[in-house]
């Protein structure tokens, strides 16, 4: 098909409403366009199809033996491209059939993706989580290619660019197992130093802030482990006299006993913040997908 040939969604519409009006001027209005400009667009429409389409007759246009038959077919054509445009501008989770690809620490995926997750099985169905491990050195082409459609982590640490909204701010408290013998409300900075710790590390390290805070105020702790999940802590202090400090949420809803007491010094939080690229802004799934996290935060 040449240039002049080439098929446009428009001229298809104008063609339908023409075949149902049978009037340029009728059509016109309905297309909110002059009449000149339909006419013109007739005129493509014929060489387009190499037939006349319609004929002028005394009372406005008579449709050709092609035009007739092509009416059908082009009104179901156009009307499943009009529903799928409804469908994006009207989300309807019940029905949709959408597929999420959301990046994120371990916390996070328990503190915010499986009660998403629990959610969706019960408002929308046909709407799939695809969990990504958060690599920040990757994030940013993960981004741009589709790969990851929405990240949670802390707002400050993402690549340029990006939109976010600022879910919640989360805290540090210690925990231990219920009868730990040292682990107690109102623990001094020594107390606290003596203590056995677990900390979570990517990379296997055994320092945090947390001993840069100690140093300061003159005291050291032992780390005797490292691990590479948050989620495996809980468990391990719960059966050992190891403590750990741990993001608040985390051990909110508990699967296991455990004791929860204050850090005896300052421990900076850090903030949650969910993040998506401007591709994806747009799109009424992605959107009601946010707007439903952004509502589970609020009750976090």
């Amino acid at each position: 098909m040449n240039t002049k040939r080439r098929l446009d969604l428009n001229l298809l519409a104008t063609l339908e409403t023409l075949l149902v009006e049978q009037n340029v001027t009728r059509a016109a209005e309905r297309l909110h366009l002059s009449q000149p400009a339909v006419s013109a667009q007739l005129s493509r429409l014929r060489e387009l199809f190499d037939d006349p389409l319609l004929i002028p007759v005394q009372r406005g246009m008579l449709p050709t033996a092609k035009a007739l038959e092509m009416l059908d077919p082009l009104r179901q054509a156009l009307d499943q491209v009009r529903a799928t445009l409804a469908e994006h501008r009207h989300f309807n989770p019940a029905r949709a059939r959408l597929t999420v690809a959301i990046a994120c620490t371990d916390y996070l995926q328990k503190t915010v993706v499986q009660p998403l997750a629990f959610a969706l099985g019960k408002r929308a169905p046909g709407v799939r989580i695809a969990l990504r491990h958060l690599d920040p050195s990757r994030l940013d082409a993960q981004m741009v290619n589709g790969e990851v459609d929405l990240v949670l982590m802390t707002p400050e640490h993402a690549p340029a660019g990006l939109r976010s909204r600022r879910l919640f701010d989360e805290r540090y408290v210690l925990i231990g197992r219920p009868l730990h013998p040292g682990l107690r409300r109102g623990l001094s900075v020594a107390q606290f130093a003596r203590l056995d710790y677990v900390v979570v590390s990517l990379h296997g390290g055994f320092t945090t802030p947390v001993d840069d805070g100690l140093a300061a105020l003159g005291y050291q702790r032992n780390v005797a482990l490292s691990a590479a999940s948050f989620l495996l802590v809980p468990e391990i202090v719960a059966h050992s006299d190891l403590v750990a400090l741990v993001p608040e949420r985390l051990v909110r809803d508990r699967d296991v006993a455990l004791k929860v007491v204050e850090c005896p010094f300052p421990v900076p939080g850090f903030s949650v913040g969910m993040l998506w690229h401007e591709r994806n802004h747009g799109h009424s799934g992605q959107r009601w997908v946010r707007e439903v996290i952004i509502e589970m935060a609020g009750k976090l």
